[in-house]
């Protein structure tokens, strides 16, 4: 994983053509942003990815749902120490709340450490 996270712009670009090739069913756009990829969903939110350019393999998906139904997902791997004793420390899932955490281990790439949200998102996206 260290090797793809070194090169951040290459990244976005192929998260980018996954997330509109693979998964044109919930993915209106993909845009690269200077700091982040932005996936516009469609039920009108949006996921922000985002790799540290200082930081190596230091990442966050975010997925914003606040204005629609008062609710954000995001899978990161900020270390906060009242997390230290969770079994995929540092690697977690706020799941529908900050305060709702869960465990997560990000897949052997970012690729499909992405593709595994995606579904996730089409699985929630279906079931609303």
């Amino acid at each position: 994983m260290s090797s793809t996270c070194r090169d951040v712009d290459r990244l976005y670009h192929r998260l980018a053509c996954i997330a509109e090739k693979e998964f044109p069913d919930i993915v209106e756009q993909a845009e690269i942003r200077r700091d982040r990829l932005r996936l516009y969903i469609i039920d009108d939110s949006f996921i922000d990815v985002w790799f540290s350019r200082r930081i190596p393999c230091k990442y966050a998906f975010h997925w914003e749902r606040r204005h629609l139904d008062n609710t954000v997902y995001r899978w990161d791997n900020a270390s906060h120490k009242r997390l230290e004793r969770l079994e995929t420390f540092p690697n977690h899932f706020h799941e529908g709340s900050q305060y709702n955490i869960r465990l997560f281990k990000p897949r052997e790439t970012m690729e499909n450490t992405l593709r595994t949200i995606l579904e996730y998102v089409r699985q929630l996206i279906k079931s609303l």
